[in-house]
């Protein structure tokens, strides 16, 4: 199951970094693939989308469901 974020407060390869691990925290085992410029999460894990918007979050993001 994949699910993408907008986030649009991503500004650098340190963000990317700081949001990967939050998505791993909660799937150790999930696909991620940060594209920066494009302001473009996506995540491939069976974890539900929500699960994974709430620790993007808590990392200091905004994550918009795309």
């Amino acid at each position: 199951m994949s699910t993408t974020f907008t986030v649009s407060d991503m500004t650098c390869n340190h963000c990317a970094g700081v949001i990967t691990k939050a998505v791993k925290d909660v799937d150790a085992n999930a696909k991620v693939d940060i594209a920066v410029a494009d302001k473009r999460v996506v995540i491939d894990s069976p974890v539900a989308a929500q699960e994974f918007a709430e620790a993007i979050a808590e990392a200091g993001y905004t994550p918009v469901a795309a």
